[in-house]
């Protein structure tokens, strides 16, 4: 049933996009518009709950409860478990704003900072720190840990309903099934608006390679060829396709850092994340609850506001996945692999990419900015094009992009696949085959008709009953943990209190 009505709610937004787009977009522009204005301070006050709920429960007594039984060992290496949570999270991110965010906000930066100014350009790195650090990535590692610790510990389904089970209120349980269909439709339509933006940074990527033309032909050309890697590679499972890419992704992006960092100003990119990692510390607290009541500015909408919904739009489909390779590792492992780590990873990437555009912005007279303006998909390979060997970075940055559009492509299809067949941690081959082709075929359509900025705007739509999802999420899982971590003591103490009596001469 709750199968029928995704899927009812998915065909019904589809047919809205190709027989009127405009509608489509012009419905949702105005509903993300009061969204944003009117429940902004909800986003803020639950994702800051989120990193902080996460710091307390990695640090915290309660760190050394496993997820799983006490014998259970990780599946995967932590070098393959980080290079596949990473690749869901929020790879193909980094590769498509890393140089054009830092960029976008130095040109118009938050209210009170002038634009083109040396404050523009720290304002600009601080906020990339704080739209990809520890904020996205606790709404992830949160609803990731919700799930994978009633699977594991509670032996319950892979469903994001069975991650509120241990609140004793009717309405909740009542209401699962919803809870379950909304992470499909958000997790469907997420993916597709992805493969849209993903296939035209893919076909930036070859124009500046091989001049191929930029356009809608093209960019389905791209889709119909990830969809058939994509799919062949969820096919082949998680221990071979999802985890041998995610892998090669890591190293791909490692040594692409590396050339741009040695082939750029160094020190520069040293000192950029020297000088915005502090500042980013400092400024945490008024950032995360940073609102504009006494301004007619729109600027936390469109960015912070946005990203916060963004994410939580997308913590169904990227928490499942690292809850399901995360089986034998502790609260405390699974929240720094989840949590601390990709955050500085994302510090570092920003430094290199951000920090180096920025430089050739300001000191070099290379007009990224005006770049990034006329197109964004666009702005890395105008970056390398000022650099030595920029033909050779613009074809690796390509292949990244196009393995981590596959890795998020075969990522979605499992965890779609499991959604769709009540929990199943490994469902069919045909199961994947019909979500593959499915949110492909979303993709392309809604492309092709223009409305792939809709269905973009539409799943942060969806992202707002979500939120209050990801809140009960968060309850239920500290109530468990809390009864379990007692549980194990008072375990703990029945058996030294019989050990004791053993031993009475």
């Amino acid at each position: 049933m709750q199968l029928i009505v995704s899927a009812g709610v998915i065909a019904l937004v589809v047919l809205w996009g190709l027989l009127a787009p405009a509608s489509l977009d012009a419905a949702s522009g105005r509903a993300l518009a009061v969204i944003t204005r009117n429940f902004g301070w909800f986003y803020l006050w639950v994702v800051l709950g989120l990193v902080l709920l996460a710091g307390v429960l990695a640090f915290s007594r309660f760190g050394d409860l496993k997820l799983g039984a006490e014998d259970d060992e990780p599946q995967f290496s932590v070098a393959a478990w980080f290079a596949m949570l990473f690749a869901a999270g929020m790879g193909i991110g980094l590769v498509f704003w890393g140089v054009a965010e830092p960029l976008s906000h130095y040109a118009s930066p938050p209210p009170g900072v002038a634009p083109g100014t040396p404050e523009a350009a720290n304002i600009a790195m601080r906020y990339a720190f704080f739209h990809w650090g520890l904020h996205p990535w606790a709404i992830y590692g949160v609803v990731g840990l919700s799930m994978a610790f009633f699977q594991f510990r509670r032996g319950g389904s892979a469903l994001v309903s069975t991650a509120t089970e241990a609140l004793p209120w009717r309405i909740v349980q009542r209401a699962s099934p919803l809870f379950n269909v909304l992470a499909v439709v958000a997790t469907a339509f997420g993916v597709a608006a992805s493969l849209g933006m993903g296939a035209s940074q893919i076909n930036s990527g070859l124009n500046a390679i091989f001049g191929v033309p930029i356009g809608r032909v093209a960019q389905a050309l791209i889709i119909v060829l990830t969809t058939v890697l994509f799919v062949g590679s969820a096919l082949s499972g998680v221990e071979r396709g999802i985890k041998w890419l995610s892998g090669i992704n890591m190293v791909l992006a490692g040594l692409l850092a590396l050339a741009v960092l040695l082939l750029g100003p160094a020190v520069a990119v040293i000192d950029t994340f020297t000088n915005t990692l502090g500042a980013y510390l400092s400024e945490l607290v008024r950032m995360s609850l940073r609102m504009t009541p006494f301004r007619d500015n729109s600027w936390v909408g469109d960015w912070t506001i946005f990203y916060w919904a963004w994410w939580i739009s997308w913590s169904p489909f990227v928490g499942l996945f690292i809850a399901r390779v995360s089986r034998g590792r502790t609260i405390r492992e699974f929240l720094i692999g989840t949590v601390l780590a990709p955050t500085l990873v994302g510090f570092a990437w920003f430094s290199v990419f951000g920090g180096t555009a920025l430089h050739m912005e300001i000191f070099d007279g290379v007009p990224l900015a005006a770049a990034v303006k006329a197109d964004v998909s666009t702005a890395i390979f105008a970056m390398f094009d000022a650099m030595p060997f920029g033909l050779v970075l613009s074809v690796v940055a390509t292949v990244l992009v196009a393995i981590f559009f596959v890795t998020s492509g075969d990522s979605a299809v499992l965890v779609l696949g499991m959604m769709s067949t009540g929990g199943d941690p490994e469902p069919g081959w045909r199961v994947k085959l019909v979500w593959g082709v499915l949110i492909s075929a979303i993709a392309m359509s809604l492309m092709l008709a223009g409305g792939i900025q809709a269905v973009q705007n539409a799943t942060i739509v969806f992202a707002l009953p979500f939120a209050a999802v990801v809140v009960l999420m968060a309850i239920s899982v500290t109530l468990a943990i809390r009864h379990d971590w007692h549980e194990e003591r008072r375990h703990e103490r029945e058996l030294q209190r019989k050990v004791r009596q053993l031993l009475k001469p």
